[in-house]
């Protein structure tokens, strides 16, 4: 590398290089005033950014190492008062000369900064359940033996935007022959948070993902306030995990919703629609929900919600869906030790529970659930479920599900 491309580089970089009027005094001999690179040689050795030769010579035409050019990065990394395109120049460099800036013993400061803007969270989880039917023979009607491994990256634009995304890996570990399982961009989505308003574009997870919206949209949504907040979404739905819609591939999704919390209460109300397109005189689903919570102590909490859709099925039953929870306490994936249970009795019609978000009861089923959960170590979590159900539409039907997981959380 020759010193004549270094010259090159810095003249855009430098301190005052280009637009101080006085340059500092030249102390090399080789370099004379009517030099092209006079104005910034000058500037850098008197900024201490290079040095010459013993002799009082710069040798511009000779060649250098790697590593003195990662020598006079760094020393410019040391400057403060450098404007923004010397600064994103200089950053450039620091990328290029990374290495041997490192074996250096140069911290990289600025690029550390840049690597923290973007944070990795994820787990790996097994999980095994199965689902049995209580009849004479008590046959196994669903077994579940998976494995999940998911990556939650979130990088930062600015102080205000954020990108965020959802990675995973399945592998069904209950197949009798090798599966290699599948990996899927579940979601993205660009986040803008402001004062009071915050902003979705991308693909995420509805409101009333809690409850019964166990997927995802494309599309947009704005969120507005600090104790009363407004939520206002519309995008395109896949209906691939619906209930109801069985013939169609997608639909449009408008969401409208209210939520409120003060103190140790919180409650909200939101409207949903979704018209397919192919047959949108046939397939159209509204849907209304409430939803509450109550935190008595730190140990306590009771919740639910209510939720009610158009009869798309034509049976009032299976036009409800509704949830009554009490929590005690609960595992903290940060301290090993805590654990936490609950009871529930859950109602998930089938046409009011579209995706479905519950382990252990499902769509067009109603019943008590049981689970706990406990945190082995940081963040190893373990969760088990019970569930004793009939079906909605048949009482004398009746099944079980057994449910256990365990998370490792990074």
């Amino acid at each position: 590398m020759k010193k004549t491309l270094v010259s090159a580089l810095t003249t855009a970089l430098v301190v005052g290089a280009a637009s101080t009027t006085f340059a500092a005094s030249n102390p090399f001999s080789d370099v004379p005033a009517g030099h092209w690179a006079y104005d910034a040689v000058s500037q850098l050795a008197a900024d201490g950014v290079i040095e010459g030769y013993g002799d009082g010579t710069y040798r511009g035409d000779n060649q250098i190492t790697r590593y003195e050019m990662a020598q006079m990065v760094a020393k410019a990394m040391a400057k403060s008062n450098v404007s923004a395109a010397d600064k994103a120049m200089i950053d450039k460099l620091a990328a290029e000369f990374s290495d041997e800036l490192n074996n250096l013993g140069v911290r990289v400061s600025n690029l550390e900064r840049n690597a923290d803007m973007v944070k990795w969270n994820g787990k790996a989880e097994y999980t095994m359940a199965r689902h049995v039917n209580k009849d004479a023979a008590d046959t196994d009607s669903d077994h579940t033996d998976n494995f999940l491994f998911r990556l939650e990256p979130s990088a930062e634009v600015n102080s205000n935007w954020h990108v965020n995304a959802r990675v995973d890996a399945n592998i069904n570990a209950a197949k009798d022959e090798g599966d290699d399982g599948n990996v899927s961009l579940k979601r993205i989505w660009a986040q803008g948070d402001y004062d009071n308003f915050s902003v979705k574009l991308g693909k995420f997870a509805t409101l009333d993902n809690d409850s019964i919206f166990d997927t995802t949209m494309s599309g947009a949504e704005v969120s507005f306030g600090n104790n009363v907040k407004g939520v206002l979404g519309y995008g395109r739905q896949n209906l691939n995990d619906s209930e109801s819609f069985h013939n169609d591939k997608a639909a449009n999704h408008f969401y409208v919703g209210a939520n409120y919390a003060e103190g140790k209460f919180m409650g909200g109300v939101s409207y949903h629609t979704l018209k397919s397109n192919a047959t949108p005189s046939k397939d159209t689903f509204k849907e209304g929900v409430a939803k509450a919570d109550y935190r008595f102590d730190k140990n306590s909490d009771i919740n639910g919600f209510y939720a009610k859709s158009s009869k798309m099925s034509g049976k009032t039953k299976n036009a409800q869906a509704y949830s009554f929870e009490y929590d005690y306490k609960g595992a903290e994936q940060e301290n090993a030790g805590t654990w936490g249970a609950w009871l529930a009795y859950r109602h998930l019609g089938q046409d009011a529970s579209q995706f479905n978000t519950f382990d252990v009861v499902k769509a067009g089923e109603k019943g008590w659930e049981i689970g706990g959960n406990y945190t082995f170590f940081k963040n190893i979590v373990g969760t088990l479920r019970y569930s004793n159900v009939k079906d909605i539409d048949n009482s004398s039907q009746k099944a079980h599900t057994y449910f256990g997981r365990v998370e490792f959380f990074f």
